[in-house]
C-alpha cells in the first residue's frame, strides 16, 4: 500500500513540475513586453533567491554558511557563472528575437549536447544508434532553424537561432557540473542564484544602466519566472524523483513538457503554431527518446 501511494505521489508531483515548466516559454514571451530581457532576469533571479532561501531555511537540511568549504564556494561560483547567468542572460535574448515557440523547441536540443559533451569531455563511448539518434535530434533543429526548410539550408534568424542553441550549451555545462555535486540540491541551488545575482550586478555596472523597476505586470512576469522556473519547480521535481521506485518512468513524462508548451504559447501568446515547430521537435524529442531507450537497453544487457 505504502508504494501505490508513493508512486502516486512521485507520479502526481512530476506532472505537476512539467505543467509548470510548459508555462515558462509563455511566461517569458509575456513578459519581454514589459521589461527588457536583462532586467527580467535579474528580477527573476532575485525572486527565486528569495523563495530559495525560505524553502533551504524550513527545510531538514538548511545551509550553515560558516561550514561551507572553499570547494563548495568555488564550485557554486563556476555553476553560477553558467546558470543562472550565461544561460538565462543567452536564452532570454533569444525569446526576445524569435518567436516563443522556436526558442522554446531550440532550447530542448540540450540533452543532445550533454551527450555530445559525454563523448568528448567525459570519454564515454558513443554506439552506432546513438549516432543516429543524434542525428535525428540534429535534422529536427535543422528542420526548425530553416523555417520548415531543411535542405534549403536558408536560417530565417541566425543570431535567434545562435542563441538559443547557444543557451542549451551552457544548460548542458551545468548540468554535468551538476552532477558531479553531491550537496543539498535546495542549498546548492540557493548558493548558485546568489553568484548568479551577482555576477548580473556587474554586469549592469559595466554597461552603466540598471534594472528596470518593473511595473505590475512586470512584475508578476518575473516573480512567476522565478518561482516556477528558477526554484519551486526544481524542487517538486526532485521529490517526484525520490519518491518514485523507477525514476526512468518518471523522468519520460518530461517529453510533455514541449508540446504542453505550444499550447500555452498558442492560447496565451497568441502565435500560429507552425507546422515546421511540430514536426521539428517529434525528431528532437524522437532523437532524444532514441537515446534514452538505448542507453536502458544496453544497461539491460550488462546486469
Amino acid at each position: 500500500m505504502q508504494k501505490i501511494i508513493s508512486r502516486q505521489k512521485a507520479f502526481l508531483l512530476a506532472l505537476l513540475a512539467v505543467l509548470f515548466w510548459s508555462t515558462i516559454s509563455s511566461a517569458i514571451k509575456l513578459t519581454l513586453k514589459f521589461l527588457s530581457f536583462e532586467s527580467l532576469l535579474f528580477w527573476a533571479v532575485t525572486s527565486a533567491v528569495v523563495v530559495l532561501f525560505v524553502m533551504n531555511r524550513m527545510g531538514k537540511e538548511p545551509v550553515h554558511w560558516k561550514q561551507l568549504s572553499k570547494n563548495d564556494w568555488l564550485l557554486s561560483a563556476l555553476m553560477g557563472f553558467f546558470n543562472p547567468f550565461l544561460y538565462y542572460l543567452v536564452l532570454f535574448k533569444a525569446y526576445q528575437l524569435l518567436e516563443a515557440q522556436e526558442a522554446g523547441t531550440l532550447n530542448y536540443i540540450w540533452p543532445v549536447v550533454l551527450v555530445l559533451f559525454s563523448i568528448f569531455f567525459l570519454k564515454q563511448k558513443i554506439s552506432i544508434w546513438a549516432v543516429v539518434a543524434l542525428l535525428v535530434s540534429f535534422f529536427g533543429l535543422i528542420v526548425i532553424v530553416t523555417a520548415g526548410r531543411p535542405f534549403s539550408l536558408h536560417f530565417h534568424h541566425p543570431l535567434g537561432a545562435a542563441l538559443a542553441v547557444g543557451s542549451a550549451v551552457f544548460w548542458a555545462a551545468y548540468w554535468i557540473l551538476n552532477m558531479k555535486d553531491s550537496r543539498e540540491e535546495s542549498g546548492k541551488i540557493l548558493l548558485n542564484m546568489l553568484f548568479g545575482l551577482f555576477y548580473l550586478s556587474v554586469y549592469f555596472a559595466l554597461r552603466g544602466k540598471w534594472p528596470q523597476i518593473p511595473s505590475l505586470y512586470g512584475w508578476a512576469g518575473t516573480v512567476y519566472i522565478g518561482i516556477f522556473e528558477m526554484s519551486l519547480t526544481f524542487v517538486i521535481w526532485l521529490k517526484a524523483l525520490n519518491y518514485s521506485e523507477d525514476t526512468a518512468k518518471v523522468s519520460n513524462l518530461i517529453y510533455l513538457s514541449p508540446f504542453l508548451g505550444l499550447f500555452w504559447i498558442q492560447q496565451t501568446v497568441g502565435e500560429h503554431i507552425h507546422g515546421y515547430t511540430l514536426v521539428g521537435l517529434a525528431f528532437i524529442v524522437g532523437g532524444i527518446v532514441l537515446q534514452q531507450g538505448q542507453k536502458r537497453i544496453s544497461s539491460t544487457k550488462t546486469k
